[in-house]
C-alpha cells in the first residue's frame, strides 16, 4: 500500500478530529479570528498551492452569506497588492514556511493588517508572526498534502461560517456524520476505480466544478500532476461552457462535481452532452442518477454549502490508483520540494544537486 493511500484512508478520522477541535480546544481561537473579520474594514483570504485551494470553501461560505472578501493567492497578493488600513488577511498554510507566506508576513506587518492565520505547523513563520493562529493538529502526510489538505478547508470554511454567527454544535455533529459515512463509503469507492475505464494513463483530464467544490476540482488537478505525474487542466463549469469546449474530442477525459442543491440539472445536461460528443465523463456529487456518467461517485449526506469537505476524496483514491496504474512513484517528488522556501527556478538545492549527480 502506498504511503497516498494511507494518507487518504485516515481522512475521515482527521477531518472528525478537526470538527472536535475546532468545536473545544480551538473555539476560542475561532470567535477570536471571527470576531475580528467583522470588525475589518477589508477582509482577504489567501494561501498557496494545495492551501490555496483549501481557500475555496471558505470563499463560498463569505459570499453566500453576504461577506464578501478579496481571494487570490499569496504569491500575486505578496508582490502585486497594496494592503489598505484596518485589514484581515486570512492566511492559510500547512507549514506556515512558504516563501509567498514570509513575504506576505512581511508586507502585513508594514501596512499593520491583522493576520489570522491556519496552519498545521506551530514552529512554522504563520503561526509564530499572526494576530491570531488557528492551529489545525493534523498529523504530517508523508507527501502529498491529503490531511493537511482537507483539514485546513474544513478550518477555513468553520472560521466563514463563524464570522456569520452560523458554526455550532449542531453543525459541527452534522458535519462529524458526514465524515464518518464518507469513510465507510472508501471501500465501495474502490471498488468502483478498480479496472473503470476512465482511468487511463497518459491521458489529459479535465476538471470542473461550481462553488466551493472549485477547490476540490483545483486540488484534483495537483493531484493528477504531483501524483500521477500526468497533465490535467481545471475550470469553472461556467466558465467552460463560454469557448473551452471547442476543444471536446471523443475519448476525452472529464471529471465533474455536481452540487448539491444549486444548478444540478444544468450540469448534469453538460456531462450528458460531453458523452455524446464522445467523451468519457467522471461525476461526484450527491443523488446523483447512476447512469449520468461513466464512472459516478455518490457522495453521503453532507449540507450542500459543505460538501467540498469529502467531495475530494473520490478524487484522491482515483489519482492514487492511477498513479499505480501508470507505473509511477506517488509517494516521492522528481522535481519539488515538499516545502518551497525561495523564488527562483523549480527545484530546490538538494534536488538539483541529485539531478547533477545523474
Amino acid at each position: 500500500m502506498t504511503h497516498f493511500l494511507q494518507d487518504i484512508l485516515r481522512q475521515p478520522q482527521e477531518l472528525e478530529r478537526t470538527i472536535d477541535h475546532l468545536s473545544g480546544v480551538g473555539w476560542r481561537s475561532l470567535q477570536t479570528a471571527a470576531a475580528s473579520i467583522r470588525k475589518a474594514r477589508h477582509v482577504y483570504l489567501t494561501g498557496i498551492g494545495s492551501s490555496w485551494h483549501a481557500a475555496f470553501g471558505a470563499g463560498a461560505i463569505f459570499y453566500r452569506a453576504g461577506r464578501p472578501v478579496y481571494m487570490q493567492d499569496a504569491g500575486e497578493l505578496a508582490q502585486f497588492a497594496t494592503l489598505p488600513a484596518e485589514s484581515a488577511i486570512i492566511t492559510i498554510s500547512r507549514s506556515g514556511r512558504s516563501v509567498e507566506i514570509v513575504n506576505l508576513l512581511a508586507k502585513a506587518r508594514e501596512s499593520e493588517a491583522t493576520v489570522i492565520g491556519i496552519t498545521n505547523s506551530a514552529d512554522g513563520a504563520l503561526a509564530q508572526e499572526a494576530q491570531i493562529s488557528i492551529l489545525v493538529p493534523t498529523l504530517r502526510d508523508h507527501a502529498i498534502s491529503v490531511n493537511t489538505y482537507s483539514t485546513l478547508a474544513l478550518a477555513a470554511a468553520a472560521l466563514a461560517c463563524a464570522a456569520a454567527d452560523r458554526f455550532d454544535g449542531k453543525l459541527a455533529a452534522s458535519l462529524c456524520i458526514s465524515a464518518a459515512e464518507a469513510e465507510r463509503k472508501i471501500p465501495s469507492w474502490q471498488e468502483q476505480i478498480a479496472g473503470n475505464g476512465w482511468l487511463a494513463p497518459g491521458k489529459l483530464v479535465h476538471f470542473l466544478a461550481r462553488g466551493g467544490s472549485l477547490g476540490s476540482c483545483q486540488e484534483a488537478r495537483l493531484l493528477w500532476e504531483e501524483g500521477a505525474k500526468s497533465e490535467a487542466t481545471a475550470l469553472g463549469t461556467g466558465a467552460f461552457r463560454h469557448g473551452p469546449q471547442e476543444m471536446v474530442v471523443k475519448g476525452a477525459r472529464f471529471g465533474m462535481w455536481v452540487n448539491g442543491l444549486r444548478i444540478r440539472e444544468q450540469d448534469l445536461s453538460v456531462a450528458r452532452d460531453l458523452r455524446h460528443l464522445g467523451a468519457s465523463v467522471m461525476l461526484i456529487g450527491q443523488d446523483l442518477p447512476p447512469d449520468a456518467g461513466d464512472l459516478v461517485f455518490q457522495l453521503p449526506h453532507v449540507p450542500a454549502e459543505w460538501q467540498f469537505m469529502i467531495d475530494i476524496l473520490p478524487a484522491q483514491l482515483a489519482a492514487e490508483y492511477l498513479a499505480r496504474l501508470s507505473g509511477v512513484d506517488c509517494d516521492s517528488f522528481r522535481i519539488c520540494s515538499y516545502i518551497v522556501e525561495d523564488e527562483y527556478g523549480l527545484m530546490g538545492a538538494e534536488t538539483a544537486a541529485r539531478k547533477d549527480a545523474e
